[in-house]
């Protein structure tokens, strides 16, 4: 989560430097080279919604370049409600006193045995992303059915296509769509090599 400091475009990706009040850091969204001559295609109608001074969501995986950080996003969206801003900072304050001061009523992570910033030992993993992907209450039947097909089915790094999901859950495409709509919005899944295929987001 971070407020869009800078905006650089080339043909291949779309580079946003973002500060989210602990820093900057660049965030990469890769170009769909299909549509990058079409300004009505979604992926390009809904770049166009990002400007300088508006905050963004980023949900990826963090890279290193020739000693540079960045992140390779996923997921990326335009924040519409300032509550999601002040959570995050919120939430900025509750990991640095954990690291700092450890677990309320509780010694440091680093003493307890604990292996990650949202682990405990008595409950299990109980907050951050793995809680959120673990509580699919909020999805429809059909999301969570192709959430676990894409969780538990075997494939490589493009994922599944939504065809693919179809015929194996016996549904039509109008259908996986939708569901692959609310799973994207969640930041569950991210799309692969099109918008039609999907991975789930570890």
């Amino acid at each position: 989560m971070g407020q869009i400091a800078s905006i650089q475009t080339q043909h291949t990706n779309t580079t946003y430097k973002i500060d989210d009040g602990t820093g900057l850091i660049e965030v990469k969204q890769w170009t769909d080279t299909d549509a990058a001559d079409d300004p009505s295609h979604p992926s390009n109608v809904k770049k166009a919604e990002f400007t300088e001074g508006k905050y963004m969501r980023v949900a990826g995986k963090l890279k290193d370049f020739n000693g540079k950080r960045h992140v390779g996003s996923h997921l990326i969206r335009v924040v519409e409600d300032y509550n999601e801003v002040s959570y995050h900072l919120l939430e900025c304050a509750v990991v640095h006193l954990y690291f700092t001061r450890g677990r309320p009523g509780g010694a440091a992570s680093k003493q307890d045995g604990g292996d990650g910033m949202f682990v405990d030992n008595d409950n299990g993993r109980n907050e951050g992303f793995q809680g959120k992907r673990n509580d699919l209450s909020r999805l429809k039947g059909t999301a969570k059915k192709v959430f676990n097909l894409l969780e538990q089915t075997p494939q490589g790094n493009e994922g599944l296509h939504v065809s693919v999901i179809a015929q194996k859950l016996g549904i039509g495409s109008a259908e996986v769509f939708k569901a692959g709509d609310d799973l994207l919005g969640e930041g569950l899944i991210y799309t692969t090599v099109d918008d039609e295929t999907w991975a789930v987001l570890e």
